[in-house]
């Protein structure tokens, strides 16, 4: 497929999950053609897709930054509110519950940073490049 509009509305509507027959009809390619191109285009419908997959967890699920954002905010919100409490009062046990489930929420997304030295990361590079041929 030479016709590089018609590639990129390929790519798209792949990425999306669309079948050879939908994208035929839309394009106006043949289904066969099609097939083809999937094969010399693996690379940038798998890009697209991620990028569809992402922009879907952004929506529903939330990435792993915003989550901790979140669960750091409700365990700030819940730790003032304990602060301000009498400890003998009833509700504060619900409150020390609260935040120590949070606080199990947001170890859970912890991660642990690993800094690489320059000579890591080309090490890893040329290592790429070399498994890519």
């Amino acid at each position: 497929m030479k016709d590089l509009d018609k590639q990129k509305d390929f790519i798209c509507l792949r990425a999306k999950g669309k079948s050879f027959r939908e994208i035929s009809e839309k394009i106006g390619v043949s289904q066969r053609t099609l097939i083809n191109c999937n094969n010399e285009l693996k690379h940038e419908i798998a890009n697209a897709r991620a990028v569809e997959l992402e922009a879907l967890q952004d929506e529903f699920y939330m990435l792993k930054e915003r989550r901790i954002q979140l669960f750091g905010e409700k365990l700030k919100k819940i730790s003032e509110e304990l602060e301000s409490r009498d400890l003998s009062d009833v509700s504060t046990e619900k409150l020390f519950d609260m935040f120590f489930k949070m606080y199990g929420l947001l170890e859970k997304e912890a991660v642990e940073v690993d800094f690489k030295s320059d000579a890591e990361i080309e090490k890893e590079k040329s290592w790429e490049s070399m498994t890519l041929l």
